[in-house]
């Protein structure tokens, strides 16, 4: 007689939480997916057009070292969904003065052997026409790297979690056990399985009060904006920004497979609560356009097409937070903006560690970036080149 399933309850579905749900039935378990506003939850950070994937992580290097990993979990899931929503972009990353993320992240790339290169302001006043080359000091560019189609991805991974019998309920939580692995609901019922796994996001703080005194909600501003027509080829071949100025950081995303050109902050706000809307004010896109106003040439002739808020889950140095919190139950949680790329990955480890006490013990340090992969945690790999 067969063994029974074990059972695996998620709280979450976002990409955190339905990665956990890929896994976890991948490996054999019985899964059910909680979250509050049903799937894909549309006030979840996870939902939008892209999130971004690349190799340059300032002076994090297990971090940079990980995206090799995290390029073989998308590969696994793009082979379970039969589709591969991710368009390779490449990656420019330019800054205002010598020093900082952009040195830590060349340094870091060469001492790796990871192949980049070096632009002057005249070349990315060149080869990017869209861009002003004025008041840069240094700047390279690098591949693998892309966008990843985010809610794509989202609405594709709950569709295949359902062929696959993973249950979705549609429920908010007012209190976890972690000890017995249980969520009890707004609604005074309770879900109970064999393993928990909290993957709440922004939401995560007030239903574990350790959690709180590490994780903060974070108020984000995204802008999306139409080209003129003089600058639209250039975006839709364009690379993604990472423009590090130390007065006006901020990010863009080309508009690539019929999404909008994205800009947003590179820095937090560490404000606001999950709870707020998701409705983004005049003066909020305002700043955002003014982050990008000395880069992006002519950005006053830009139609803005709508304007955002996203709450990210914030953490100390922005370093993930995954490890148990009970005999039974794991949290997912402290992921920033550049938690999503590695969504899958963070899954299958945890899939992994649920069952192997010494990976359990191994996977906080790993996820936070400071040790390298446990052995037996994912295998041998190749570097992903393309």
């Amino acid at each position: 007689m067969s063994e029974p399933k074990k059972r695996a309850l998620v709280l979450g579905g976002g990409i955190m939480g339905l990665s956990a749900a890929w896994a976890l039935h991948r490996a054999g378990h019985g899964v059910t997916v909680v979250d509050q506003d049903g799937f894909p939850n549309p006030r979840g950070a996870s939902t939008d057009h892209h999130r971004l994937i690349r190799h340059a992580y300032g002076a994090q290097a297990g971090y940079m070292r990980m995206v090799d990993h995290a390029f073989d979990a998308w590969d696994a899931l793009w082979r379970d969904l039969g589709e591969t929503l991710f368009v390779p972009t490449g990656v420019l990353a330019l800054g205002d003065a010598d020093g900082g993320w952009l040195s830590d992240s060349r340094a870091a790339l060469e001492g790796d052997n990871r192949p980049l290169q070096l632009l002057n302001p005249a070349d990315v006043a060149a080869r990017f026409p869209m861009l002003s080359g004025a008041g840069i000091a240094r700047a390279f560019l690098m591949q693998p790297g892309g966008v990843l189609l985010a809610e794509c991805i989202l609405v594709a991974l709950h569709r295949h979690l359902l062929r696959e019998g993973v249950r979705f309920v549609t429920a908010r939580a007012a209190r976890v056990d972690a000890a017995q692995a249980r969520l009890e609901l707004d609604d005074g019922t309770s879900l109970q399985a064999d393993l928990l796994v909290v993957a709440a996001g922004p939401w995560a703080p007030r239903l574990l009060p350790g959690i709180a005194q590490r994780v903060t909600a974070s108020r984000q501003i995204l802008v999306y904006l139409d080209p003129p027509e003089e600058h639209r080829q250039a975006w839709e071949s364009a690379p993604m920004l990472l423009d590090l100025s130390e007065a006006s950081g901020f990010y863009a995303v080309p508009p690539v497979a019929g999404t909008p050109l994205k800009i947003g902050d590179h820095r937090f706000s560490n404000t606001g609560d999950a709870e707020d809307d998701r409705q983004a004010s005049a003066i909020e896109a305002q700043e955002i356009l003014d982050l990008a106003r000395h880069r992006i040439k002519d950005i006053g002739r830009y139609r803005v097409l709508s304007a955002r808020a996203c709450y990210y889950d914030v953490s100390e140095g922005e370093r993930f937070i995954l490890e148990p919190v009970g005999p039974r139950t794991f949290i997912m949680s402290g992921f920033s903006g550049h938690g999503f790329k590695f969504g899958p990955l963070l899954g299958l480890a945890l899939a992994a560690a649920s069952g192997d006490a010494a990976l359990a013990r191994a996977l906080p340090g790993w996820a936070a970036g400071d040790t390298a992969a446990p052995e037996g945690m994912f295998g041998e790999r190749t570097r992903h080149t393309a």
